[in-house]
């Protein structure tokens, strides 16, 4: 029998089929989250189920027959009840005309009475909080993000700032460099413009005097000739 033909089995007692996956799924889960937090879950004549610790350990792999560590853990334990057992023996006979087998379970025959509701609504209470909790550090860890954006942006805004300012200024160096040397190639060639007029006038005033003085020798020498004669 699987959960629905189980479901099915009680519809008619619990007043519909909805109404029955409803009960089962609800005694399922308190049973589970008992245990889950260690709670003992006892129901007279039925049985208990528990939590129950492992320790580490050493098994053997069947297929390769190799030794293999196995860590500490927790199981799950499920122990019938007296009256179960003495149903499936046979000691006692099932009862006819529609009876339970189980009787109701008296109050508190559930380990701790009030206690395995409580469980529930501790684990309940615990979750409500971690998620609160994973709730509160998503939005921190969001400001967080969204801080530092702001902040990495404005240092970028600032160093592009302080390069395009100084790429300006580099810049504007460079013009008046470029200005002062063109100033100084314009001086330099009108001063070189000025001074070949006067080399030229001075080079005709230079050779004057050689020609007079040739002219002079030549004069002398032909007096000195005539002399002799």
């Amino acid at each position: 029998m699987n959960k629905a033909q189980l479901v099915e089995a009680i519809a008619d007692k619990v007043g519909g089929r909805q109404q029955a996956a409803d009960a089962v799924d609800a005694v399922l889960d308190a049973i589970v989250r008992a245990v889950v937090a260690g709670d003992r879950v006892s129901v007279t004549g039925f049985g208990s189920f528990e939590k129950v610790e492992r320790p580490a350990r050493y098994a053997r792999n069947p297929q390769t027959g190799e030794r293999v560590r196995v860590k500490k853990t927790s199981v799950p334990r499920f122990r019938a009840g007296q009256g179960f057992k003495d149903l499936v023996s046979g000691t006692k006979k099932l009862p006819k005309g529609g009876e339970v087998s189980v009787k109701k379970a008296p109050k508190g025959s559930l380990s701790g009475g009030a206690s395995a509701s409580a469980t529930v609504k501790k684990a309940a209470a615990k979750r409500a909080t971690t998620a609160k909790k994973a709730v509160a550090k998503t939005a921190v860890a969001k400001k967080t993000t969204a801080v530092a954006k702001k902040t990495v942006a404005k240092k970028t805004t600032a160093t592009a700032k302080k390069t395009t300012a100084v790429a300006k200024k580099a810049a504007t160096a460079a013009k008046k460099t470029t200005a002062v040397k063109a100033t100084a190639a314009k001086k330099t060639t009108a001063a070189a413009k000025k001074t070949a007029p006067a080399a030229k006038k001075a080079t005709p005033a230079t050779k004057a005097p050689a020609t007079k003085k040739a002219t002079a020798r030549k004069t002398t020498a032909k007096k000195t000739t005539a002399r002799k004669k």
